[in-house]
């Protein structure tokens, strides 16, 4: 048996049986993926998996198709009023449901989807921050939200994901005959992965000026040793490297036009959430130079946008590892929590005595040698 498969077997002994509910998730369908699909299914009835569209593995695809219906869709495909209703009719109709997310896919729709689904929607787990920010932004919402983004057992994963987009911007520039070391990087974002970054391409030996507008952040990437600003503007034109890790749209077209020449921008996430390229064909001319990478020009200057302005990283498989797992098991908690037990509308968090019994079960499973101490707290 896969550690991955024993270490689920033994969170689902302690979690909270999820009795008859029903789940829809959209996932990464990552060769990570597998066993935690085959875990939600032991625990919920998983009526549909929605593909984050640019990190589909083919195999894992076909092995998702084996476990529930998959369904192409993008956010903009739920969006409207209805379109959330209309799918949980498709796909669930009339069953009490979980919905388990990755970017804020159910969040235009929730309300109506409580008021209006003939079934239940018992409540949502959210998985990232950017998701998180557009549950957070609901006047009132209209039923629990688990948010498992910001959670200290997700801190190892995001370090890990910092590491993977600076690996796969890496192998990108050096289709092109270029490399890293020698360029001047910007990273604007100084959260959990925007750090991880910094930290990654510092270690590639690279000088890396931070842009934080966060006064907290600042500080911290200030005592850290980086250089920093609180506006990407003042900075810009000085990075021949730029990694945008805000999830929040931090650079227009128009800044764009004040990159050093030859420079070449890459994203922490999706394009629609980090760069507002409106306009962007008014100001410049482009075109594919390589697989990934397009070129941009503007008055005999240029800048380079790797993989469309998405995530770079799932271009080569966002491998991360067991510490994938710990996030994993706790949307599984979550998931059982929100079938058994009445919760309020409004944000929640699995508590923290669950958290460390999760992470002592994934050190007994991954780490035996270091000689774990026994579970803290019953997952109950």
């Amino acid at each position: 048996m896969r550690p991955a498969d024993r270490f689920f077997n033994e969170v689902l002994l302690t979690a909270p049986p999820a009795a008859a509910v029903t789940s829809v998730l959209v996932a990464h369908l990552l060769p990570s993926q597998p066993p935690f699909l085959d875990a939600l299914r032991r625990v919920s009835s998983l009526a549909a998996v929605i593909p984050k569209p640019r990190s589909v593995h083919r195999t894992v695809f076909e092995q998702a198709r084996a476990f529930a219906p998959v369904d192409t869709m993008t956010r903009e495909d739920l969006a409207g009023e209805q379109g959330l209703v209309d799918y949980l009719e498709r796909r669930a109709a009339g069953l009490p449901v979980v919905l388990l997310d990755v970017g804020g896919y159910f969040s235009p729709g929730l309300k109506t989807a409580c008021e209006a689904f003939s079934g239940q929607v018992l409540g949502v787990v959210e998985d990232t921050e950017n998701g998180l920010r557009r549950y957070a932004a609901h006047d009132k919402l209209p039923c629990p939200v688990y948010s498992v983004a910001r959670s200290p057992l997700k801190e190892a994963e995001d370090r890990l994901v910092g590491e993977s987009i600076v690996f796969s911007a890496e192998a990108l520039v050096r289709e092109l005959g270029e490399v890293l070391p020698g360029r001047r990087a910007c990273v604007i974002g100084y959260g959990k992965v925007g750090s991880s970054i910094a930290r990654t391409v510092r270690a590639r030996g690279l000088p890396v000026t931070v842009v934080e507008r966060d006064p907290v952040r600042l500080a911290h990437a200030l005592s850290a040793g980086f250089s920093a600003a609180d506006r990407p503007q003042s900075v810009l034109p000085g990075a021949d490297l730029v990694f945008c890790a805000t999830g929040s749209r931090c650079l227009a077209a128009s800044d764009l036009a004040g990159l050093s020449d030859g420079a070449f921008v890459a994203t922490a996430t999706s394009a629609d959430d980090e760069l507002d390229l409106s306009g962007i064909n008014d100001l410049f001319t482009h075109r594919p130079i390589a697989r990934h990478i397009s070129r941009y020009e503007r008055g005999g200057r240029h800048f380079h946008l790797l993989n469309d302005g998405h995530a770079p990283n799932f271009l080569h498989g966002s491998a991360l590892g067991p510490a994938i797992h710990l996030v994993q098991a706790e949307i599984l908690v979550a998931l059982g929590r929100l079938a058994t037990t009445a919760h309020a509308p409004g944000l929640c968090e699995v508590p923290h005595g669950i958290r460390c019994a999760i992470a002592d079960l994934w050190v007994h499973t991954f780490h035996p040698s270091t000689h774990p101490h026994p579970l803290l707290k019953e997952m109950s």
